[in-house]
């Protein structure tokens, strides 16, 4: 069992910066993915950005070229720094870790809202 803390979330002006972060209960150094999926109001669940044990880093479209995702495994913690923050950025954002021969686990997932 791993537990997923969020943290980093919260109001924000368009225009603004947050990093989200989240720390696992146990080393992610052998995890296979990590990432951050955001789920907006009646809209389904996306990915946001990804890395993997080779360190590939996927993004989603609407996000390549203003968010970053990184991790630290001294911590056990990936972190996305989101930068030029629009409206359409606002959903609750959840993290995801899959490790070899588990299933994939959860955090509960953090608002995050972009409004003037």
């Amino acid at each position: 069992q791993v537990q997923l803390v969020e943290s980093g979330g919260g109001l924000v002006q368009p225009g603004g910066s947050l990093r989200l972060s989240c720390a696992a209960s146990r080393s992610i150094f052998s995890i296979y993915v990590m990432g951050w999926y955001r789920q907006a109001p009646g809209k389904q669940r996306e990915l946001v950005a990804a890395i993997t044990r080779g360190a590939n880093t996927p993004y989603a479209d609407s996000v390549k070229g203003r968010f970053t995702i990184s991790r630290d495994n001294a911590k056990n913690t990936v972190y996305l720094q989101m930068n030029s923050l629009k409206p359409e950025d606002t959903a609750v954002y959840y993290c995801n870790a899959k490790f070899p021969l588990e299933p994939a686990y959860w955090g509960q997932g953090i608002q995050v809202t972009v409004s003037s």
